[in-house]
């Protein structure tokens, strides 16, 4: 467990979207930390996927690599 400070504003909007899903308001911060989380390794997965692409074709050499232009 930990605690964080948060202004009034955000308090209040935190407590109203808990109300509006009827839970409360650390089940709307966790599900927000997790969403988080999750975004940034799908960034981080991303990210590599793009650093381990060797070379990058033309859609024009694809399609004659692949036979469907002659």
């Amino acid at each position: 467990m930990f605690a964080i400070r948060l202004n009034k504003e955000i308090e209040k909007e935190l407590d109203l979207l808990a109300k509006i899903r009827g839970t409360n308001r650390s089940e709307v911060v966790r599900e927000a930390i997790v969403q988080y989380l999750e975004d940034n390794e799908d960034l981080e997965l991303a990210k590599k996927a793009v650093n381990s692409m060797q070379s990058s074709k033309s859609l024009k050499q694809l399609r004659k690599d692949l036979g469907l232009d002659s």
